[in-house]
Parts: C-alpha cells; structure tokens; sequence
C-alpha cells in the first residue's frame, strides 16, 4: 500500500467515524482509536493523540450547525466545560504512566457499558416535575427545535452532572474519545435533558475538552501531523454532513447507531488489550 492509498484510507475511515460522531455525540474518537490502532497498527498513544485532534475538528464542524438551528444549551454547555477540562488535564497526565494494554481494556470496558446504557429505551425528558432550583437560578432551561415548534424542557441534578463531567474529562484524556459516551449519557440521564439537545451540547463541548488534554500529548510527541491531517479533515467533513441530517432522523434511530456501533469496537478493544495485542 503506497502513501496516497494509506490516506485515501484514513479518510474514509475517519469520514465515517465523523458522521457517527456528529449524530450520536461521541466525536469521532470512539471509531478513530480503534480504528487506526486495530486497522492500521498505530500505536495507541499515537492514536489517541490523533484522536483527540479530530475530536477538536469534530466539535468546530458540528457545534456551529447545531447553535445556529437551536439544539444546542450553550450555558449548560460552558459550565460543564468547567469540569471536564480539569478532569481532561489529569486524564492526560495519568496515560502517560499506564501501560497501553491497560488503556485498551478501560477504553472497551467504557464503551460497553454506555453502548448497553443508550440501548435502554426511556422517554424523551421535556417539563416533568418541579423546576430545579439550582438550574433555575443560572437560566439553564431552555427549549429545542421539534416539528410541531419549539419544546421547553428542564435541567435537573446539577452537581450530579457536574462530577459526572469530571469523570468525561479524564477519560478523554485518558482514551482520546472526547468523552461523548460520558456526556451523553450524564446529560440524558442524569440532568434528564433531551437526546438531542444532549448529542449537540456534547458536540460543542468536546473541542475544549480535547484542546486541553491534546496539549498534553502534543508535548509528549504523540500528535503526528502526517497521520493527524487526514483523519482530522475526514471527520470535519463527516461531522458536517452528520450536523445536516441529525434534524430529520428519529432518537430512536440514533440510539441503535450509538449502541450497535459502540459495542463492536468495545469487544473488539477488549480482546485486543487482554491478549496484548496492542
């Protein structure tokens, strides 16, 4: 295989992982690790470090789109941002010390443990009980875009999600996967917000995320720009692409993408690090 049918390759596969990424809220990072470590035997910190740049592509590709038809909760989004780049700054100094097997197990551990949570069916949460106080003082409720016009709905449990945030942030810069698994399912579980107003608020929070653990990789050498360029430019393209469709598909339909597509690469992980493969 020549240089020009390596990253003819890359981009495909990235292009992919960016559509994904962009519907389901995980950033592409969750389809680029596996991928290029799997596929292409890159290295996993290699991988991650190239992940967590993509990732940053992603979230300036898809979080514009999604501001701009109304999906996405800026204010959740910036103080939650708070949280998840504390815990990306010590994700990224912990992988530094942890053996790649072990990055491996934890990453497909993670990802099959929210590919079971999304396959959980549950109602999309609007205005159901009381307000939540703590919400209601810092403006957090707000309302989405639906065929029949815009749906309020409300924040709940904001120190829940808070921590949950924190935990996101150090598995982004432990794994490279913008942590999307993680917000996605703390803000539909836990702060009880809609699928969709959750999959869009975590595409734009993930670029700081990533920005501030790739700073970290990129000063331990692990950012390649000859394999970082191709990826990064097919998940941008598939990140816009996905940003245009997610309005008319159905949440049902993005929960099945997000489980099917996230259990798979979680086994796959899995055997990979307990053999030693990677």
């Amino acid at each position: 295989m020549n240089l020009l049918e390596l990253t003819a390759l890359l981009f495909l596969g990235a292009f992919t992982a960016g559509l994904i990424g962009s519907l389901t809220g995980l950033g592409g990072g969750a389809v680029i690790v596996p991928l290029l470590t799997i596929v292409f035997g890159v290295d996993i910190r290699y991988a991650i470090g190239t992940s967590l740049v993509s990732v940053i592509a992603t979230s300036s590709g898809a979080a514009a789109a999604y501001v701009k038809e109304g999906y996405t909760n800026i204010r959740v989004g910036m103080l939650l941002e708070v949280a998840t780049t504390i815990g990306a700054l010590t994700g990224a100094f912990v992988a530094g010390i942890v053996a790649p097997q072990v990055i491996a197990i934890i990453f497909g551990v993670v990802l099959l443990h929210s590919a079971w949570q999304s396959s959980q069916p549950r109602e999309e949460h609007v205005t159901g009980g009381p307000p939540d106080r703590l919400a209601t003082w810092l403006k957090l409720d707000s309302t989405y875009p639906t065929p029949n016009g815009p749906q309020a709905y409300q924040v709940h449990r904001i120190p829940a999600g808070f921590g949950l945030m924190y935990v996101a942030g150090v598995l982004s810069g432990l794994l490279g996967i913008g942590s999307g698994v993680v917000k996605v399912l703390a803000m539909d579980r836990a702060m009880r917000l809609p699928f969709k107003v959750s999959t869009t608020t975590s595409n734009f929070m993930i670029g700081v995320t990533a920005a501030a653990s790739a700073g970290v990789y990129l000063h331990r050498g692990y950012i390649e720009p000859a394999l970082a360029l191709p990826v990064m430019l097919g998940v941008l393209s598939g990140a816009l692409l996905g940003a245009r469709a997610l309005p008319g598909l159905r949440t049902r339909s993005l929960r099945l993408v997000f489980a099917v597509v996230v259990a798979a690469l979680a086994i796959e992980m899995l055997y990979n690090g307990i053999t030693g493969k990677i």
